[in-house]
């Protein structure tokens, strides 16, 4: 039989709620994670409902019964319930719905029908003698300062020496009304199902990300790079801190195979001053636990990654989980790979792609063994200081050996976070976010037109409760065509989109100088590519030449950590412009009031002209309001309402960031 036939009331459909609560919903430390319900019963009687949210269990520490948060009908759909829950703290938290029978508020509506009805107070002798009971029994339990008010309200329902509306007045008065609220008469109490809310802590959700390889720190000699050390590395790292970012994103740092090694922009022959690819990991002088020698030492590692905490940032470690050919595991463990009828190691290939200086792992030969391996070099980089891994193509490995990896890990180590690498088919992105992934990558880099970005976005907001974003501008595999051909105006509308639209975005190195150039016309690949070859820049000379967008980047960094409207993906929402060319949207905080409204032109050669027409409500304002907004960027103040018109020239700013105000503050406004 489906469903349980014991419920008394009517639940379901309750959110956010994941895969029928096979996963737990995620949220972070501190976020308002909404919760709705449909509740219902039969007949005209009034229900309530209320949320139960448990945090996690402590050893050793008696959980008592946690407070209920009230939930309230909301609209259009009847019968919808809401509440908002705050998470304090990381772990797993449960949550559940309960609806009741809540006969104060029957007896509310029944005694005003019925008096507006012009029945007296005869008629309604039983409806005066149920009212006082219940308040009665509200007394019994309710605050000590609260029973006299209740009692006199009892009092004045029982006192036939009075005016039927003297005789209800004091029941149904706005105070009295808080109060019942408050400490309700709970009846026929159903319970939902139990659902799990893991809880992160907040970079989990909101960061600023900047990816640099360490190998293409080392000076110049001669006009020739050599290769970078960690200690190199470290010297870029107040730059970084600078910009504003919070997290430093590494590629492989383990030493490099030397068999089947591929040249400069991917050739098939090396030459011997060549370096490889990170990403082709593991030689004679080790595999997954081991540094790549000419970075340095493990303590050389752990150096990098204090520098790194002292500067108010963080590390992310890609985790690749693949085998250069003349890795120790190719003799030690050759089951762990896929051996061809000719007794030769399949190498990877994504065709026409190959990468014949990649082996892939097979999980399923050896799972016990290969899984404990994995876990262990984890947990190894973990001791190193590592607490956040961004995983490459996580889409080629079993499902069950991620959710098995990642809850192993969090059950010791609730604070470490994994980014997912994955542009693959949205079935397989969404389910390895159900799974546990912190964080995915995105769609983003490819979605360039209005339409295509709103829908996205849209997409995004709804699946906010399992999967978070993470807007990479650009990667070392990926220049979109739109920054090859924008000019440095569309790396500013990027830059604004990923900084705005997602609470957490990143930026790979060369990014902020402009690079564009692609290794043939269609591809996405640079020329030169980082990922085989050491691609030293030279910062200094790009600022004294104007070639740098490090300002700017700054900046927008800098205006996503003033507001916690822009750390926040649930509330986003998109707003009418009259220009397909220009995109608007807002995002609000629920807990400060701080509203963020963006126009952004996705036209980087010509100015663009428009008209908005502002959602004011999703603003947390009223439809006829005046109000300001402040360019965050300019520095400018303007007097909107609904309607508000809009000149972008790309050339000189493409973006309005603006600070909603709720009232005109003092000082020069625009009406522009």
């Amino acid at each position: 039989m489906n469903g349980r036939a014991d419920l008394r009331l009517g639940i379901t459909d309750v959110a956010p709620v994941v895969s029928c609560g096979s996963f737990s919903t995620r949220a972070v430390v501190g976020e308002h994670v909404p919760i709705t319900a449909t509740v219902f019963r039969e007949g005209h009687d009034a229900v309530g409902a209320n949320v139960v949210l448990t945090p996690p269990a402590e050893p050793g520490r008696r959980v008592a019964r946690p407070p209920l948060a009230r939930m309230v009908e909301f609209g259009p759909e009847p019968d919808r319930w809401a509440a908002t829950v705050v998470p304090d703290r990381e772990g797993l938290w449960t949550f559940e719905v309960e609806a009741w029978d809540d006969p104060l508020r029957t007896w509310h509506h029944d005694v005003e029908v019925k008096a507006e009805a012009g029945q007296g107070a005869d008629e309604l002798a039983n409806d005066l003698e149920s009212g006082a009971r219940l308040l009665e029994e509200v007394a019994e339990a309710a605050p000590r300062e609260h029973r006299a008010a209740l009692t006199a309200a009892a009092a004045a329902l029982r006192d036939d020496s009075l005016e039927l509306t003297a005789r209800l007045t004091p029941a149904l008065s706005p105070a009295l009304q808080q109060v019942l609220h408050a400490h309700p008469v709970r009846r026929m109490v159903t319970r939902s199902p139990r659902y799990e809310l893991w809880v992160d802590r907040p970079r989990a959700l909101y960061g600023s990300w900047y990816e640099f390889f360490p190998r293409s720190e080392g000076p110049v000699v001669g006009g020739q790079p050599t290769h970078g050390t960690f200690a190199q590395a470290a010297e870029r790292l107040p730059a970084i801190a600078d910009m504003a970012f919070d997290v430093v994103y590494l590629p492989p740092i383990h030493p490099i195979g030397k068999v089947n090694r591929k040249g400069r922009n991917n050739t098939l022959v090396a030459h011997p001053d060549d370096v490889g690819s990170p990403w082709a990991i593991g030689s004679e002088e080790g595999g997954h636990d081991a540094v790549h020698p000419q970075l340095g030492t493990l303590e050389d590692f752990r150096a990098f990654v204090d520098r790194t905490r002292e500067l108010g940032m963080e590390v992310a470690l890609d985790l690749a989980l693949q085998a250069a050919p003349d890795h120790p595991w190719v003799t030690s463990h050759p089951e762990w790979f896929t051996t061809k009828p000719d007794g030769t190691i399949a190498y990877a290939e994504n065709p026409p792609k190959k990468y014949q200086d990649i082996y892939p792992l097979n999980f399923d030969n050896d799972p016990e063994g290969l899984y404990a391996e994995v876990l262990r070099i984890v947990r190894h980089w973990m001791d190193a200081g590592v607490r956040i891994f961004r995983v490459d193509n996580p889409h080629t490995k079993p499902l069950n050996f991620w959710h098995w990896l990642i809850w192993e890990v969090k059950k010791t180590d609730p604070d470490v976070l994994f980014l997912a690498e994955a542009f693959t088919r949205p079935a397989m992105m969404h389910q390895l976010a159900r799974l546990g992934f912190t964080q995915s990558y995105t769609y983003f880099t490819w979605r360039t037109e209005r339409t295509e970005l709103e829908e996205y976005g849209r997409q995004l907001v709804d699946s906010s409760h399992y999967m978070r974003p993470n807007f990479f501008v650009n990667t070392p595999d990926i220049l979109h065509e739109s920054l090859q051909v924008g000019g440095p105006p569309m790396f500013k509308i990027r830059a604004v989109l990923a900084s705005m639209m997602s609470p957490t975005w990143g930026v790979y190195s060369g990014f902020e100088v402009f690079e564009h150039v692609a290794v043939r016309p269609g591809s996405e690949e640079y020329l030169d590519t980082e990922k085989f070859q050491l691609r030293p820049r030279d910062w200094a000379a790009a600022e004294h030449n104007g070639r740098s967008l490090i300002p700017y980047l700054r900046r927008l960094n800098e205006i996503r950590r003033a507001h916690p409207a822009l750390q926040q993906l649930r509330t986003l929402r998109f707003h009418p412009v009259d220009n397909p060319e220009l995109l608007c949207f807002s995002k609000t905080d629920p807990g400060s009031q701080d509203a963020v409204l963006v126009v952004v032109s996705l036209n980087s050669n010509s100015t663009q002209i428009g008209t908005t027409s502002l959602d004011l409500p999703a603003l947390g304002l009223d439809w006829s309001d005046r109000f300001a907004v402040t360019d965050e960027i300019s520095g400018a103040t303007y007097d909107w309402g609904e309607f508000n018109y809009v000149e972008l020239d790309p050339h000189r700013e493409p973006a309005h960031v603006f600070t909603v105000h709720r009232a005109l503050p003092p000082g020069p406004i625009s009406q522009a």
